[in-house]
């Protein structure tokens, strides 16, 4: 007794031809429409149709034919009676001892549903009169997430507690139809006419998913940017919509159990805007500049530097200046950028400003550094030696 499968994939041409009268989903769906009872619907060769039935309830013969991308749920007193995921035809029969409650279709929706199946199956034999149902099976797009103040989380690679407002969206998929009916779903949307859809402000089980989401907006940040795999970069985030989106679905799963005892995950997100707060844009560029400051770029900028104070020394105080920037070059041990010089001896005493010597000594270094050219040392040589 329960559901005989008729044709698996025909739900047209030939299938139509055969049954005038039968049941599937309304017209006009919203794409993000989640559960919605059955509609009748008879057609003729396309010159008309019969939509006069009882809607969603079926007896004995009743045909109900499946689309891709739903699964069709038989109800009768709050208890599922059959279940059906394969696209196709089918017919109820109550009297049919052979035939079957559950068509699965194989993969993980099979393993999922039928644990449900045998947790939650009715008990006894089905009655003639059965409510027929949609559910879908699709990626539910446009659910909402949002912060009207900044969440705080630690980040991994800025070493510090950061903060943001966000926005975005994400994807949701049923994928175990029999356990989302069962535990989360209103018994409003359990008659003909509601359907039950995720971004519908007026309905209160979808209001709770986004409440449960924001909340764990900053855990998820968290995991995402402490993750090694992620080389902790927070500005991967916008650019890793599935990467966030596990990292979002681990969050909701520890904490509320969406997949285990809802039947419900989250595929993909979309962050559309993160707006940092001004300690974390200070931080960010802060280190994005030592970032790029790293090695080999880092030198060269740092002789970059010098080489403009060089020249702007030469400008304002000629060779006297030169020497200035130099031995403050020196004392701050840029001169070894490119060929590091050795250091005077522990025991020897510091030359005097004045002495010619150093400050030709000095001169020297530079010139071997690649500071000066030979024609500034030619002449600072001539001035220290009064030529």
């Amino acid at each position: 007794m329960g559901l005989i499968q008729a044709a698996v994939g025909s739900i047209g041409g030939a299938l139509a031809d055969q049954w005038k009268d039968f049941y599937t989903v309304p017209d006009g769906l919203s794409p993000t429409a989640a559960l919605f009872a059955a509609v009748p619907r008879g057609t003729n060769a396309g010159r008309g149709s019969n939509t006069k039935g009882s809607s969603n309830i079926i007896t004995n013969g009743s045909k109900i034919v499946v689309p891709e991308g739903y699964g069709l749920l038989l109800m009768q007193d709050g208890a599922i009676t059959g279940f059906a995921s394969e696209a196709g035809g089918y017919e109820w029969n109550s009297n049919d001892l052979q035939s079957q409650s559950i068509f699965a279709g194989g993969g993980l929706m099979d393993s999922l549903v039928r644990q449900s199946w045998e947790r939650f199956k009715f008990g006894g034999q089905p009655g003639a009169q059965q409510a027929a149902f949609f559910v879908s099976l699709k990626e539910l797009p446009n659910n909402r997430f949002g912060t009207q103040s900044e969440i705080y989380w630690d980040d991994g690679y800025l070493n510090a507690q950061v903060g943001a407002i966000t926005r975005g969206s994400y994807t949701l998929k049923i994928v175990d139809p029999i356990l989302f009916v069962k535990s989360f779903v209103p018994a409003s949307y359990l008659q003909p006419g509601p359907v039950f859809d995720f971004t519908d402000l007026d309905n209160a089980a979808a209001g709770q998913l986004f409440n449960e989401v924001v909340s764990l907006l900053a855990p998820a940040f968290s995991h995402y940017t402490n993750d090694p795999d992620k080389r902790n970069r927070i500005t991967r985030i916008q650019q890793d919509s599935l990467g966030f989106a596990k990292s979002l679905s681990e969050a909701v799963e520890s904490a509320y159990q969406w997949k285990s005892g809802r039947g419900l995950a989250i595929i993909s997100t979309a962050i559309v805007s993160i707006e940092y707060d001004a300690n974390t844009k200070a931080l960010l560029q802060t280190v994005q500049r030592a970032d790029a400051l790293l090695g080999a770029r880092g030198n060269s900028n740092l002789q970059a530097s010098v080489a403009a104070g060089l020249q702007a020394a030469g400008e304002n105080g000629g060779a006297n200046g030169i020497l200035g920037v130099g031995m403050a070059a020196g004392v701050a041990g840029i001169g070894g950028l490119q060929q590091p010089v050795a250091p005077a001896p522990a025991a020897a005493a510091a030359p005097a400003a004045d002495d010619p010597v150093a400050k030709l000594t000095k001169a020297k270094q530079m010139l071997d550094a690649g500071l000066i050219t030979q024609a500034d040392y030619d002449t600072l040589k001539a001035k220290v030696l009064g030529l």
